[in-house]
């Protein structure tokens, strides 16, 4: 059943974003905070991918060159398609309803809309906590189970401070970005690889393209896995980045969605499979940095899915007081992160979730099509 609900799920999304594409092509996306392009690529890029990318391929390639389900393309291709390109739609599909449609109908203000719409916020904000916390040992040699969970309560608490001031935000999202990019010059350069070596990498990501049908619908219930958590990401990322839309017309939105994005993970994921595919091994200060680096993912995440639902809620500090603000929604998350450890709890349940409010939303948006008649001006 659950594939059956996520591949259905699927293709009206992807749908939809050919639908939105054209049909709105010129319409103008600017939310209330509007900044730069090169601020508003970084926000873009940091909120929307987690401490996985950093940790998840060098697992994932294994996974992949083992099994036989993903044997109609190489492990490179496998994981751009779980990260990169087409995934970005459901990104889009969301942006662009918060700047277009949302303004107008003011579908999650409605009070069960709202509140499934933070259940979701929270639930996938805590995930991605959890995340670090299952994959941090397998990075750091022989670290102890307190200092994981120290660490990890640490980056909690730092982004709940961190979300308290927009100004936090920027800053992290522009410097994490920098130095994300700097880890991949310095990992190639270590690795030997070379211009040559890169581009042989890169090269293999061709099976992805002429695959692209493959990735459409999950391959396997691992793939099943990654699209409910992008179904989960995907309105609370939509929520977060509209707001710092500059007035980029749908089309060139959609290409920036699709493209942009998608060029350093693909770069990121070509230094690392030349280091899978030659037996190349990973040195441990490399792991700390690519550890200390997902920190910084880790912290703009959840920075920006706190903050949204906080003032979803009207709980935000400038309300309730700094220190309050910060202690709760640490605590709070803390908690859902040992539930997730401890519980039988899915992301994919999130992801339900998610599939559940699209339809709600897109019900009542076709019975209130007439008022949407100028938003493609």
């Amino acid at each position: 059943m659950l594939a059956v609900i996520i591949t259905v799920a699927t293709l009206a999304a992807y749908s939809l974003a050919v639908f939105v594409g054209t049909r709105f092509r010129n319409s103008r996306c600017i939310g209330e905070n509007p900044v730069p392009t090169l601020t508003f690529i970084a926000i873009l890029f940091t909120s929307g991918l987690d401490v996985g990318l950093l940790m998840f391929p060098l697992v994932d390639f294994k996974l992949f060159s083992e099994s036989t389900s993903y044997s109609f393309a190489n492990p490179l291709a496998i994981e751009f398609g779980f990260w990169g390109f087409l995934v970005w739609l459901f990104y889009f599909n969301t942006t662009t309803y918060f700047c277009l449609v949302e303004p107008k109908l003011k579908l999650f203000q409605i009070p069960i809309i709202k509140w499934a719409n933070n259940v979701a916020i929270v639930g996938t904000c805590a995930f991605t906590a959890y995340l670090f916390l299952s994959y941090l040992p397998d990075y750091v040699e022989g670290i102890e189970n307190q200092t994981v969970y120290g660490l990890v309560g640490f980056t909690i608490l730092f982004a709940a401070i961190s979300s308290s001031r927009i100004s936090f935000l920027k800053v992290l999202s522009l410097s994490s970005t920098v130095l994300f990019f700097l880890m991949i010059i310095l990992l190639a350069i270590s690795s030997g690889m070379g211009v040559g070596g890169f581009l042989e990498s890169l090269f293999n990501l061709k099976d992805y393209f002429l695959n692209l049908d493959r990735f459409v619908t999950p391959v396997d219930e691992y793939h099943q896995f990654y699209l409910y958590w992008w179904f989960a990401w995907s309105i609370m990322i939509g929520q977060f980045v509209a707001r710092f839309t500059n007035g980029l017309r749908t089309s060139r939105l959609l290409m920036l969605l699709l493209i942009v994005p998608s060029i350093p993970i693909a770069i990121w994921f070509s230094v690392l499979y030349h280091f899978f595919s030659n037996d190349l091994i990973l040195e441990e200060h490399w792991k700390l940095v690519m550890v200390a680096v997902g920190v910084l993912f880790v912290i703009n995440s959840l920075d920006s899915l706190i903050r949204l639902y906080s003032e979803n809620i009207g709980f935000t500090a400038a309300r309730v007081g700094n220190i309050f603000y910060v202690a709760t929604n640490s605590i709070a998350l803390a908690s859902l992160v040992l539930f997730y450890r401890f519980t039988p709890l899915k992301i994919e349940w999130i992801g339900l979730l998610v599939i559940g409010i699209y339809c709600a939303v897109g019900i009542m948006m076709y019975h209130r099509r007439s008022e949407l008649s100028n938003a493609a001006a």
